[in-house]
């Protein structure tokens, strides 16, 4: 290790940073050149590619100066064993054999059982864009060749769901490894009934995703309209693809669509191989730490905002999650960027302090709990960022907001918070949900509000989506839709760039607010967050509740819902004893611990996904088959024992 890191650490900002190294002096910090927590991300890549040195999340605060990084370069160069575990992915010796679900992709496979709140068929993202110049009789082979060969370049592309709850990758020459683009040919109509039929379609791929438990998780399609014009639609699974796969799922299909001579730098490892290896997290003393951390924390967590409801979120059946969408054009939102750094805060910290004071306002109370999407590639191979799969995660923000605060103030304070979990995101939120649930005592989601921000990821993938594609014409981005359908997900604000445009998008179960207050909530993201390109938006004190927590009412909670009444004692009959030895042998209890009738599975260490493969193992065993839904009215043993003898009937 170089007494001087600076050099190397400077041209490493250049690049994430697209600036002339004689820019950056060494007082200037990442924030101010223009970083954020996602160009922070490619920072560690590209240092442990060039350096050979691992950085935690702690080291790379946007804040930092160079000369900052450069002490953490060099304390972690002479400290390997700190902050940072030894993962090495390595080519798996069977690359088609199973491998397991990653926590969030558990979570959305258990919330495709239709048996927790707020369940769909499926967990699937839809975006459609314009295309104009279409080559018509070209465009559909191009595709079709595109996603061909994008398919054998990434193998996450030809994943599947086991019924157990794995994954595995299937050989390319496999029946229907390789997912076909479908083309819808409505050149020779009138405009109208084109319309009719796109708008038919959009709603078909809306409302039914993809599902990699019995075909391809993505699901493409290209309408060809009169004039030259067409549309580029995907529904993508959730449980393969995450939102930085889809930027590199675009990227290269329209570069291998472009040219049909494009050839892609081999993948050395697979998304098999990153997961495979973080596995190893759990062994690893930089894990426990993190948990420590977190279970330290759990018992003061507050509830999700309390916002009003119309119905109990487990009487809902919807289909669909109703999106309300906003854009500031470039110049604005350019204004907006410059504010942010002159006030030491990412536009993602200033968006999610306007999400949460809209949170705070309609709830009526300052102090909450939020789930937020992170990007979470940990930089374990050169490859990791340039690879599809499900690798993202969540973060558990426990939110109070201080009364009487400027909206700068807010936005460093929550930054600062955010920071700091981010600091410690070797433990998933999945993981730190399933065990606040477990002290709560509660089966249903416990921070069903989300905030998602993908600000950044272009410029951290060096590049955005290309504007040209060959046959398939000019991208138009400015015409562009998405939508989103999220298991256990009551209300999710997100924001993303689109050719420069801020988009902020406000996405929820409808069926489960009052209309009004879905309006006003928007109104109030979205008019903070236009506020900010003016030096007066940051210096205004936010209106806030008095009331720092929930009172009552029919609101959003996460409190455990009255189960059916067990009495407790010894096991009663030869069923029941097949209910408890599955548990006992599934969730690793002592061989000599007698189970209570009353014992309740998640209190003895079972999750979500061990339900799943309970439920499954006990049916395979010829015992009736009980759905999640109704395992949960009753989760103990006597409970599934009395469910089971129902579904027999009479004659059981």
């Amino acid at each position: 290790m170089t007494a001087d890191l600076e050099p190397a650490l400077r041209r490493i900002w250049a690049d994430v940073l697209d600036l002339p190294e004689e820019r950056i002096a060494s007082g200037d910090s990442f924030l101010a050149l223009g970083g954020d927590s996602v160009l922070a991300v490619r920072t560690a890549a590209l240092v442990r590619r060039r350096l050979g040195v691992v950085l935690a999340m702690s080291d790379l605060r946007v804040q930092d100066t160079l000369a900052d990084l450069a002490a953490a370069v060099r304390e972690r160069g002479s400290a390997r064993d700190g902050d940072v575990p030894d993962l090495k992915p390595v080519r798996r010796d069977d690359p088609l054999a199973p491998f397991p679900l990653l926590p969030l992709q558990q979570g959305y496979f258990v919330g495709q059982q239709d048996g927790w709140e707020l369940s769909y068929e499926s967990a699937h993202h839809y975006v459609d864009f314009g295309l104009t110049g279409v080559d018509g009789d070209e465009a559909a082979e191009a595709l079709r060749d595109a996603l061909h060969r994008l398919a054998e370049h990434q193998p996450a592309l030809r994943a599947r769901i086991l019924p157990d709850g794995t994954q595995r990758i299937l050989d390319p020459d496999a029946p229907g490894a390789i997912p076909s683009p479908t083309v819808h040919d409505w050149r020779a109509l009138d405009a109208g009934e084109a319309a009719r039929l796109l708008a038919g379609l959009r709603a078909d791929m809306r409302a039914n995703g993809p599902d990699p438990a019995t075909g391809p998780g993505v699901d493409l399609r290209l309408s060809l309209m009169p004039d030259g014009r067409g549309r580029l639609h995907s529904s993508m699974s959730l449980l393969l693809v995450d939102g930085w796969s889809s930027g590199v799922f675009y990227r290269d299909l329209l570069a291998f669509a472009a040219d049909w001579n494009t050839v892609l730098a081999p993948l050395d490892i697979d998304f098999g191989d990153y997961v495979t290896a973080v596995q190893g997290l759990p062994e690893t003393p930089q894990w426990q730490a993190d948990r420590d951390w977190w279970w330290e924390r759990l018992d003061a967590f507050p509830q999700p905002p309390a916002l009003p409801v119309t119905a109990e979120p487990d009487t809902v059946r919807a289909r669909v999650m109703r999106s309300l969408e906003t854009r500031l054009a470039p110049d604005r939102w350019a204004r907006v960027q410059e504010l942010c750094r002159e006030h030491g805060v990412t536009p993602s910290a200033a968006a999610l302090a306007a999400y949460a004071v809209a949170l705070a306002r309609t709830a009526g109370h300052r102090r909450f709990l939020l789930n937020s999407l992170q990007l979470n590639r940990l930089p374990l191979h050169p490859d990791v960022h340039r690879m599809v799969g499900a690798f993202s995660s969540t973060v558990l923000l426990p939110i109070e907001l201080p009364e009487h605060r400027t909206f700068a103030d807010l936005a460093r304070e929550l930054q600062t918070l955010t920071g700091e979990a981010l600091a410690h995101n070797l433990v998933t939120g999945v993981e730190v949900s399933r065990e606040l649930a477990r002290r709560w005592g509660t089966t249903r989601p416990v921070a069903p509000v989300v905030f998602q921000s993908t600000l950044g990821v272009d410029a951290a993938m060096g590049s955005s989506v290309p504007e040209e594609a060959g046959p398939l014409g000019h991208i138009d981005l400015t015409d562009h839709r998405q939508e989103l359908r999220t298991p256990q997900v009551a209300m999710e604000g997100r924001l993303y760039e689109a050719r420069d445009e801020l988009v902020i998008v406000l996405s929820l179960v409808e069926e489960l607010f009052h209309a009004q207050d879905v309006e006003g909530l928007f109104t109030t993201f979205t008019t903070l967050v236009r506020s900010l390109d003016t030096p007066d938006g940051w210096e205004r004190t936010c209106d806030l509740p008095e009331r720092l927590d929930a009172d009552g009412g029919l609101r959003l909670d996460a409190r455990p819902r009255a189960s059916i009444a067990q009495d407790g004692g010894p096991l009663r009959d030869e069923l029941e004893q097949a209910v408890a030895d599955c548990w006992s042998e599934l969730l690793d209890l002592p061989e000599d611990r007698q189970l209570d009738r009353a014992a309740e599975f998640f209190a003895l260490g079972g999750d979500s996904l061990a339900a799943i493969r309970m439920l499954t193992r006990l049916a395979r065993s010829g015992l009736p088959h009980v759905t999640p839904r109704d395992f949960l009215a009753a989760p103990t043993v006597a409970g599934l024992a009395a469910a089971i003898r129902e579904k027999r009937g009479p004659e059981g």
